[in-house]
């Protein structure tokens, strides 16, 4: 337990650039405080002392806003930077290395027994915000996304945005454990590629209409219907206008 220490210490000189001394270390940074009532209280929880481990737990809840489960095992040199908000369940496993950050949730889907929360593998990093729920299997070097709620078995080295999380990075794309937040949006990314779609039908449907006309098979008095046609439903775009303005804004902002 108390190698186990040693190495949550250090880890936080290499992963966050504020921490500038061990003094503030020690009594500034939550997450490694929340590991030291964890480790704890994991050893009697294993050794099946009663109630103590969850007081433990909960005290530490209490001081440091991260609640971990006394059941759960967390691995050496695990990081939680910030850490309000991480919830980490009676079953998870936390594999070496991994870096949690603010509002986390390692939980379950519901009211299973046995194991029911995730495993989480080595040198994982999840970003602040991200929910992975249920007993799935997380591999090594994986990234996930801040946001990100994650439902299914994630294969090793990947990256998962999203909600439901999606792969948007399969092996051998390397991604900075700190610019986890510096990932693409899949759904906007679809949406983009819809509008060109139909932006493309749109210039192709016009063209054989123009096609049409001059080659005599569509009559003048059907194409001037067509415009008139076209005209009323001018008030149709207008109506849609804003929508198009939102959805203009939303991929301006997922640049």
């Amino acid at each position: 337990m108390l190698s186990s220490l040693i190495i949550d210490f250090r880890i936080i000189f290499e992963r966050d650039p504020a921490a500038r001394n061990w003094l503030e270390v020690i009594f500034c940074y939550p997450g490694l405080q929340a590991l030291v009532f964890h480790r704890f209280a994991h050893w009697l929880y294993c050794i099946g002392i009663p109630f103590i481990p969850r007081l433990i737990s909960h005290l530490a809840r209490f001081f440091t806003g991260i609640e971990i489960h006394p059941g759960a095992t967390i691995g050496k040199g695990v990081f939680i930077d910030h850490g309000m908000g991480v919830v980490i369940g009676e079953t998870a496993i936390v594999g070496d290395y991994a870096l949690i950050y603010q509002g986390v949730t390692l939980g379950g889907t519901g009211k299973e027994t046995g194991k029911r929360h995730p495993t989480v593998g080595e040198n994982v990093v999840v970003g602040a915000g991200a929910k992975v729920l249920g007993n799935i299997m997380i591999g090594n070097n994986v990234r996930i996304g801040a946001g990100s709620v994650v439902l299914r078995d994630v294969p090793s080295d990947c990256t998962v945005v999203g909600v439901p999380g999606r792969l948007v990075y399969r092996s051998g794309v390397r991604v900075d454990p700190l610019e986890h937040g510096n990932l693409p949006d899949s759904e906007a990314t679809v949406i983009r590629t819809l509008l060109d779609r139909i932006e493309a039908l749109e210039k192709q449907v016009e063209e054989l209409k123009q096609v049409q006309v001059q080659n005599g098979i569509l009559s003048l008095e059907d194409f001037e219907n067509y415009h008139r046609l076209e005209e009323s439903s001018k008030v149709v775009n207008d109506c849609c206008h804003l929508t198009d303005k939102e959805i203009r804004e939303f991929l301006e902002g997922a640049m």
